[in-house]
C-alpha cells in the first residue's frame, strides 16, 4: 500500500512474468511456464504456417495448472497493435497446455504467446517472423 492507504497500481504489462524479466521466486518457475512458440523465422506472404505453443513440464491439476493461452501478432507498420489470432482455455485433469494454430501473415512482425497459470500467473514468450 502506499501513504494514503490504496493499493500501489502497476501497469498491466508489468504483471507479466517473462524470462528477463522474473526475479525473486518466479526465476525458479521460468522453464515451467514460460510457452514455447514453435514457427519458422521466415515465411511466404499469405501462405499458411503452422505455429505450435506448448507450456511445461507443468502439473495439471485443479489446485495448479496451466489455464489458458492467448496468441497475439504485432504487424509491422500496423497503428494498432497488436492482433489477437487465438485463444483457447484448457480443462485441468483433462487437456494438456499444448496448441497449434494455422495461420497466415502478410507482413513482418512478432508472435508473442501469453500463458495462464492459476498459482504463477501470466507469462509471456515471443518470436520474430520475417515474411518475404
Amino acid at each position: 500500500m502506499n501513504k494514503t492507504g490504496c493499493i500501489n497500481m502497476k501497469r498491466f504489462g508489468e504483471l507479466i512474468y517473462t524470462p528477463e524479466t522474473a526475479s525473486g521466486e518466479a526465476i525458479s518457475k521460468v522453464e515451467t511456464h514460460t510457452p514455447k512458440i514453435e514457427a519458422p523465422d521466415k515465411v511466404k506472404a499469405g501462405e499458411v504456417f503452422k505455429v505450435k505453443v506448448s507450456i511445461g513440464p507443468h502439473p495439471n491439476k485443479v489446485e495448479h495448472s496451466i489455464r489458458w493461452l492467448e496468441l497475439y501478432f504485432a504487424e509491422e507498420g500496423r497503428a494498432f497493435n497488436p492482433i489477437l489470432l487465438g485463444r483457447v482455455f484448457w480443462t485441468p485433469g483433462y487437456a494438456e497446455p499444448v496448441v497449434e494454430f494455422n495461420i497466415k501473415l502478410s507482413k513482418s512482425g512478432v508472435l508473442y504467446a501469453i500463458a495462464y497459470c492459476n498459482l504463477h500467473g501470466l507469462w509471456e514468450s515471443r518470436k520474430e517472423i520475417k515474411v518475404e
